[in-house]
């Protein structure tokens, strides 16, 4: 099956060079699309300079730094314009390693969604502060309780979405930025009937750039899990 993982970067210049090819190698079924949003390290530029020797590989630049969600939809509708089966949500500094991606592949095959799990089996993260632990882990206690997704991860963006399921969405509707926007897309995935399936994956925080959380994004996702409940209480999903 035609396989994308959509890898959006803003100043990844350490990582992109060695992730890519790893992610390649897993199966040859796979491309990889780079949403680059106007990296000031060149991390949009040495995505071209792959691209141009490597067909496999593809890149969007966008002019400013606009969010991971907004990335995210533009990697499903050009994945969608270009009749791929397959979908996956990747990040680009290692947390996600590229080892699981056959697993995921193995799993779709029976299922809808995939998602990459880290409280499936206990707690599977390395290297965060005890405080961000517990902020992701209340986190999804907290969005399950509030809109009754029956996922352990709802906030995890290791994902991989049959195209099926991104037909059904209307992406344009989606309205989160941040991590919340994991939330919301499995959420409209499961109010749509479509089956999820979550898999064990060990997170590790990444060794070089910075991390992009912000109390911003913290604050959208806890009240997106009400406007989330809202919606589907009024049918507007």
């Amino acid at each position: 099956m035609k396989t994308l993982v959509i890898i959006p970067t803003y100043n990844e210049r350490e990582n992109i060079e060695r992730i890519i090819p790893m992610v390649l190698e897993k199966d040859p079924s796979i491309h990889v699309l780079i949403v680059d949003d106007g990296s000031p390290d060149g991390t949009g530029q040495m995505a071209d300079a792959m691209s141009k020797r490597d067909d496999r590989i593809r890149v969007i630049h966008r002019q400013n730094k606009s969010g991971l969600g907004t990335a995210y939809i533009t990697g499903f509708k050009f994945a969608l314009q270009e009749n791929y089966d397959l979908i996956f949500e990747m990040d680009c500094d290692f947390s996600h390693d590229p080892k699981y991606i056959p697993d995921f592949l193995e799993t779709i095959r029976d299922v809808d969604l995939v998602l990459g799990s880290r409280y499936i089996r206990g707690v599977n993260v390395i290297n965060w502060p005890m405080s961000r632990l517990l902020l992701s882990y209340y986190a999804n206690v907290y969005s399950r309780i509030i809109t009754g997704l029956p996922v352990k991860d709802a906030t995890g963006g290791f994902k991989c979405f049959r195209r099926e399921v991104l037909e059904k969405i209307d992406l344009d509707k989606v309205k989160s930025n941040g991590y919340s926007f994991q939330i919301e897309m499995s959420f409209r995935a499961w109010k749509r009937g479509f089956k999820i399936k979550e898999i064990p994956i060990v997170f590790e925080d990444r060794k070089v750039g910075q991390s992009k959380m912000s109390k911003k994004i913290v604050r959208e996702a806890v009240w997106m899990v009400w406007r989330l409940r809202l919606w589907s209480l009024l049918g507007k999903l």
